[in-house]
């Protein structure tokens, strides 16, 4: 199989662009995480991808978790603990609290004093989502949670108090170019891959995840100072510790929505020549084009593009392409606004998405790929895992894009960065396969986090509203078979490749079974000063009124295993870790 050529825009922080050295990068053989000895490589490269699965899928012991079984769920909370959890997912699950939290909150401080209603946080909602106001005093929950199974993916969760008002602004000001600001035509955009005022405010209908509004760089470089320090923190505070980062905290996201808008042309323009193939309806990666019927096909249309030379010698000698093969084609751009091509289907040529493109614009997407290196050079020299969140679906093709680049450069030889795939997306499982056959191909480790998605509500709403399809899967079920399919890659806990995460103080019932079964996971834990992180706590009592009103069962779990303490005797229960955890 040939290589696919990285994108040239990912290379360090303060140099120029240097394609040769990416490329040398790509070419260089390094440990794989799908083969532990050489001769399994060379099998796995040999094999076609149906085969690699069809084998994967019968020779993988099928994995079954009893999450229904409190005792073990809850082992590592002790009384306290359980009835805080009740406490607060029942306040939770009043609408008249929820809605007025922050009021509250204003009046509970007025009232108890500044020290007091800090003592009053950290016994309820503080104490249950958050783990501490500094890297030194979360050290004890860090290191309880990994003696039970489950590590830690530390998030410096201060956050922006904006008004609606301003979140608009704010991201019509900075998804707009400068070219559709002075009037002229964006009748040839995606409808999905536009700014629209009415979800200008991203918050809108999230309550699971935070949200970066651009402002200026300055602010952008006060972000990736404030991701450094957690990284820093991370490595001080655990052996095997995570930092999370946002992509839209570092830098102007009209690039991340026009990157994005690129990537799905080329994608559907693949899929266009597959269908004249009669490969339409197969699985992303079991796609080929022959490259002759390719020619014949856009000479027919009247093109004048060679298609032949679109690819490089390897791949004109085998005469098809796959997928990833056609990835590369957008890869040898000098100039970050030249990745923003797609291709003409009339002319065979390929076409810049906008006009122009400011010199401003070129350097604010060239500084947020350099903030992305920066941080990924400092999360690999204090031996930190850096994971990328997921965000919408606007955004996530060019942020999924970028992370995978920088696996490419960073992941050689240990697992550094780490990709986030939302699973209630319909195409989550070809996108997974997608990057772990090029993990396979160009032998670099795979890092991932498989995650629901925490923005629902907010992608159908929009979709339903502007007219595009709607990206979610259409009921849960469907979401589960993405996390099951699992199963036909070949992964298992022990191999260590996809690692499961969820927000602390929640739904503890899934994550320590999983963590005591022997699967890698990882609690996203916050934290930051009381009075700092309100929003954040806003936003959780939000989200588990959801949580609460859609399903009781974590209540009733918590119950359970509380009544069963209290019928055996274990009125002071103290958590002990099993050896070998």
């Amino acid at each position: 199989m040939s290589y696919v050529k990285t994108v040239p825009a990912l290379t360090r922080a303060g140099v120029d662009i240097n394609v040769r050295r990416l490329n040398t990068l790509s070419n260089r053989r390094a440990q794989s995480t799908v083969a532990s000895t050489q001769a399994d490589q060379d099998v796995t490269n040999r094999e076609s991808y149906s085969s690699r699965k069809s084998r994967n899928a019968s020779s993988s012991p099928k994995i079954s978790i009893d999450f229904e079984l409190t005792q073990e769920a809850y082992k590592s909370k002790d009384n306290l603990e359980l009835l805080r959890s009740l406490v607060v997912f029942k306040l939770c699950s009043y609408d008249l609290l929820v809605d007025k939290n922050k009021e509250l909150m204003d009046i509970s401080k007025f009232l108890l004093g500044k020290k007091a209603f800090e003592q009053f946080m950290k016994m309820t909602f503080y104490g249950q989502f958050v783990a501490g106001e500094d890297h030194k005093s979360i050290k004890s929950l860090i290191q309880k949670n990994r003696a039970f199974g489950v590590g830690s993916v530390l998030d410096y969760s201060v956050e922006e108090d904006l008004t609606q008002e301003d979140a608009v602004t704010k991201e019509m000001d900075s998804c707009v170019s400068a070219t559709e600001k002075e009037g002229m035509s964006m009748d040839h955009r995606e409808k999905q891959y536009k700014a629209h005022q009415q979800f200008g405010d991203r918050r809108g209908g999230v309550t699971g995840a935070r949200t970066y509004f651009y402002s200026d760089e300055a602010k952008c470089d006060q972000h990736m100072e404030t991701f450094l320090k957690c990284i820093k923190a991370s490595g001080g505070s655990s052996v095997d510790g995570f930092s999370a980062i946002k992509m839209t905290a570092l830098g102007r996201p009209q690039f991340l929505l026009q990157f994005s808008e690129v990537l799905v042309k080329w994608k559907r323009f693949f899929s266009f020549l597959a269908a004249q193939q009669g490969r339409d309806g197969m699985e992303a990666l079991e796609q080929r084009l022959e490259l002759q019927p390719l020619q014949d096909f856009m000479t027919t249309l009247g093109s004048t593009g060679d298609f032949h030379g679109w690819f490089t010698g390897e791949k004109q000698g085998s005469g098809t392409i796959d997928r990833l093969d056609w990835n590369s084609l957008i890869d040898d751009r000098i100039k970050i606004s030249d990745l923003l091509v797609v291709p003409n289907l009339e002319t065979g040529q390929l076409e810049p998405l906008l006009n122009k493109f400011t010199e401003e614009e070129e350097k604010q997407m060239k500084r947020m790929l350099q903030r992305l290196d920066v941080l990924a050079n400092h999360a690999e020299e204090h031996s930190v895992r850096l994971m990328v969140d997921a965000e919408q679906t606007y955004f996530q093709p060019a942020i999924s894009t970028l992370t995978v680049e920088m696996q490419r450069i960073y992941n050689r030889g240990r697992p550094v960065i780490f990709n986030t795939y939302q699973c209630y997306l319909k195409e989550a499982y070809d996108i997974v396969t997608m990057d772990v056959e090029l993990s396979r191909r160009e032998g670099w480790f795979f890092g991932a986090k498989l995650v629901r998605g925490a923005y629902m509500y907010q992608e159908r709403s929009r979709a339903e509203e502007i007219g595009y399809e709607d990206p979610i899967n259409p009921d849960y079920e469907t979401t589960n078979m993405m996390y099951h399919k699992m199963n036909e890659l070949g992964l298992t806990p022990t191999e260590n490749k996809v690692y499961f995460g969820q927000l602390l103080g929640m739904c503890d019932q899934i994550s320590f079974p999983l963590g005591q079964a022997g699967f890698p996971v990882y609690k996203y834990v916050p934290y930051g000063p009381v009075n700092e992180v309100i929003p954040y706590l806003s936003r959780r009592a939000q989200e588990n009124r959801g949580f609460m009103k859609g399903s009781q069962r974590e209540r009733e779990l918590l119950w359970k295993e509380l009544k069963r303490r209290l019928a055996s005797g274990q009125v002071f229960y103290r958590p002990q870790p099993e050896p070998g955890l």
